[in-house]
């Protein structure tokens, strides 16, 4: 099989990184819940309980930023902390009901201004969209479980 060039890359990642902006700064509403708190909320709810170093270690930041986040959540009711059944002196950090509420809120919220801006656009341009996400959305969940399980990816690439 033969590599893609190296322009159709800078082009393929110049379209993620202007896909992220749109994301971040214009669909999602940071007032409501940092970015890092959705992304280790998102994490809870999609892996369960996990303890607080491990969940520390996957989103790269500090066990001691992490702990104040997990804090921060737990008053808001959005996190909770459950005894380790495998280990009794240990805890671990779940998402509560009230936390998966609110990442399906936050996911509707940015769906519906998306739909508000997919208004602008002409039908032939949102008709090129949609394919153009229907053909990239699995190889961009590939990539993001390659991203998080950076050994498979290697593994994936060399087959």
């Amino acid at each position: 099989m033969e590599r893609s060039h190296p322009g159709n890359r800078e082009d393929v990642a110049e379209a993620l990184e202007q896909a992220s902006i749109l994301t971040t700064r214009h669909l999602s509403d940071q007032a409501a819940l940092s970015l890092t708190a959705a992304r280790a909320l998102g994490r809870l709810n999609e892996e369960g309980p996990i303890r607080l170093t491990t969940l520390a270690a996957a989103e790269g930041i500090s066990k001691h930023s992490m702990t104040q986040l997990i804090q921060r959540l737990q008053r808001q009711g959005l996190a909770t902390r459950i005894h380790d059944p495998e280990d009794g002196r240990a805890a671990l950090v779940n998402i509560t009901n009230a936390g998966r509420a609110l990442l399906d809120a936050r996911r509707r919220e940015r769906r519906d201004r998306l739909a508000a801006l997919l208004m602008a656009v002409s039908p032939e341009d949102e008709a090129t969209l949609t394919l153009a996400a229907h053909v990239a959305l699995p190889i961009i969940r590939r990539l993001i479980h390659n991203a998080t399980n950076p050994a498979r990816g290697q593994i994936a690439k060399t087959a």
